[in-house]
């Protein structure tokens, strides 16, 4: 074979290797890029898969989220409409006990002024009477001078005379009897005037009222002593007796109730339900019932302690127990453990002036008042309920008989009863003691409100926050802006000359303009 053939066959079959190789990388690089498209086509679906799917958790999430908001909006709605119910149904009530007393008040001014009337006319008649009764009198004069031939002055005269020689005679019969009764009357007056001098003393005085009131950290605390609907303030009303006040005075709540033991249970209770924090009716319960224990231990220290105080022995333990719950018992507004020691040190410094035993006039002075202790549950005097439970834990009769004397329920018959009578006396009476009673209190809010009532252009007063502030409606046609002041300066200067008051009481001068309209 010629060599050129050979090279010719090798060049072809060069070729042909070339060009199936090529062919071969060709369709290999074909099937790599068509496997490519299909993985990436499979990650592309699961993508889009994955996408929907995260797509869709979050439209659920999104929709419960809502679900949830709504639901805790609707809550807190509720209770806001649940709190302003109760809201206005205290106002309601307010407004009722106001409406109330505004009707009281018009009815005593409808029935003083019928009073009034009848006093005039009574008056009225009875100057005619004395006229009638000075005719008929000089009449009688001279019917009797006609009678008499004597002169009214001659008859006088006459009558005089006798009855200067009457009063001589009966003067001397009783002279004798007048001078043994005076030897046996001296030392009693002296011991008399002894016991008057010592009641020159005075001393601190101790007022107290049938509320306290608590101070709390914040007003969010008054939503959680209330509780849910109102379960928690039920709880603490059910346990202690006590009624809780809460309105809008600004931290603080107000307990009120007229057994001054269980309003100091519950005081004590809510300062440490309020301080731990923990306030549901459980604990409330048991917060209680401490107290309670507590208490009774107090109760016990406070008899213990006036007892030790005054040097006085062998009380019985019952009354050592009765002393001390007169610690938060008040009369007048008189605290009556604070009372008892003052009757007890004022009794023996009288007794020793009057030479009889100190120690006993100390402790019936001491025990004059322990029938208070037991007033709310028995009926009857203090005084008698008192001599009872002396008499009960062997006490002697004569301290008995002082306990049972002292507000004359039975007439005093020894010193000693006389001495314990007196040192009640003193310490109720002296000034600053106890405060003024009912009657006197609403005569002065009558008083500064007919002050008021009496200046011309006042339309109505009233007298608010326990007479420490009067306020005054004029009529704005007859006073001005100007006037107003003037009139609020001469309203106060009237009462500071015309009343007696404590601290301060502010005259507030309203003036109102209303204009109506009305739309058809």
């Amino acid at each position: 074979m010629p060599t050129w053939l050979a090279i010719l066959l090798v060049l072809m079959a060069v070729g042909v290797g070339i060009g199936a190789g090529i062919y071969f990388q060709q369709l290999r690089e074909k099937l790599v890029a068509k496997e490519a498209r299909r993985t990436a086509e499979g990650i592309e679906s699961e993508a889009k898969a994955k996408a929907d799917r995260l797509l869709k958790e979050a439209e659920l999430k999104i929709k419960e989220q809502e679900i949830r908001n709504q639901e805790r909006f609707e809550k807190e709605a509720k209770q806001q409409r649940e709190k302003l119910s109760r809201i206005e149904q205290r106002l309601e009530e307010k407004e009722d006990k106001v409406t109330r007393k505004m009707e009281n008040l018009e009815k005593r001014d409808e029935e003083l002024s019928r009073h009034k009337n009848r006093l005039t006319q009574k008056e009225s008649l009875l100057d005619d009477k004395a006229l009638k009764a000075e005719k008929l009198l000089e009449e009688r004069k001279t019917q009797l001078e006609v009678v008499a031939q004597m002169t009214s002055e001659e008859a006088r005269r006459t009558l005089m005379d006798q009855m200067v020689e009457e009063s001589k005679q009966q003067a001397a019969q009783h002279l004798k009897v007048m001078e043994e009764d005076a030897r046996d009357m001296a030392e009693m007056k002296a011991k008399n005037i002894i016991a008057q001098t010592i009641q020159r003393y005075a001393g601190d005085y101790v007022a107290e009222k049938t509320v306290s009131v608590i101070s709390l950290p914040n007003d969010e605390m008054k939503g959680r002593i209330i509780g849910r609907e109102g379960r928690n303030i039920r709880a603490i009303e059910a346990a202690t007796g006590i009624d809780l006040i809460i309105d809008d005075t600004p931290e603080a709540i107000i307990l009120s109730g007229f057994n001054p033991i269980r309003r100091e249970v519950a005081r004590m209770a809510l300062e440490r339900l309020i301080s731990d924090g923990r306030i549901h009716p459980t604990r409330i319960e048991e917060m209680v019932q401490k107290c309670e224990q507590e208490l009774e231990g107090k109760i016990k220290d406070f008899g213990q302690q006036a007892a030790m105080d005054l040097g006085i022995h062998g009380l019985h333990p019952e009354l050592l127990k009765l002393i001390g719950r007169l610690r938060w018992r008040t009369s007048y507004t008189q605290n009556v453990w604070e009372h008892s020691l003052e009757v007890a040190y004022m009794s023996g410094m009288m007794a020793s002036e009057l030479g009889i035993s100190v120690k006993q006039a100390r402790r019936a002075g001491l025990l004059h008042d322990i029938g208070k202790a037991l007033t709310h549950e028995v009926d009857g005097s203090h005084a008698l309920i008192g001599a009872q439970l002396a008499k009960k834990y062997g006490e002697t009769p004569k301290i008995v008989h002082a306990i049972k004397a002292h507000h004359e329920e039975e007439k005093p018959e020894t010193v000693l009863a006389v001495i314990v009578q007196a040192a009640d006396s003193l310490s109720g009476a002296r000034p600053g003691a106890r405060k003024e009673i009912l009657e006197s209190y609403i005569k002065r809010l009558s008083d500064l409100e007919n002050i008021a009532r009496g200046f011309d252009g006042v339309d109505k007063s009233y007298a608010i926050q326990a007479g420490r502030e009067l306020r005054v409606i004029v009529e704005s046609r007859k006073v001005n802006d100007a006037d107003a002041v003037i009139l609020s300066n001469e309203i106060a200067k009237k009462v500071e000359e015309d009343l007696t008051y404590p601290g301060q009481i502010k005259v507030v001068v309203i003036r109102e303009t209303r204009a109506t309209g009305v739309a058809h």
